[in-house]
């Protein structure tokens, strides 16, 4: 017996920092509910965190209005954060001066970061019910 459940995402493209420093945000928040992540990102002191915050407003947001749309019926307290993935973005090639003439190379990476929001599952009583018998006797 498959339950459905829906997800809502939202994206910001083309950040300027590394996929590798989105990623240590983005794993506190990871499973946890939206409320309390966003709280986290809030008190968190990296520069991605406010893009963060944002972008998991805007994943909260599209679960209102799309659950609206499609006439859902949405409970935001059970919402969490089901997915928080930091892909590679384009790599900007810039030159640095060196000494005697020459030129250093380096890459400005971007990130693409992607949110995914879910409704829990809800837990079914009757597993709860077998599994106290079970002690029980």
């Amino acid at each position: 017996m498959a339950v459905e459940t829906n997800e809502f995402r939202a994206e910001a493209r083309f950040q300027r920092v590394s996929p590798q420093k989105a990623r240590l945000v983005l794993d506190l928040i990871k499973g946890s509910g939206v409320q309390e992540a966003l709280e986290t990102v809030a008190f968190t002191k990296k520069r991605i965190a406010p893009v963060i915050h944002k972008v998991l407003t805007s994943a909260l947001d599209n679960a209102k209005y799309l659950s609206d749309e499609r006439g859902l019926d949405l409970d935001v307290d059970n919402l969490y954060v089901k997915t928080a993935i930091a892909n590679d973005g384009p790599r900007m090639k810039r030159i640095r001066p060196a000494p005697m003439g020459r030129a250093f190379r380096y890459q400005r990476r971007l990130t693409h970061i992607i949110v995914t929001v879910a409704e829990r599952p809800l837990v079914e009583e009757t597993k709860g019910k077998k599994t106290k018998s079970k002690t029980a006797a």
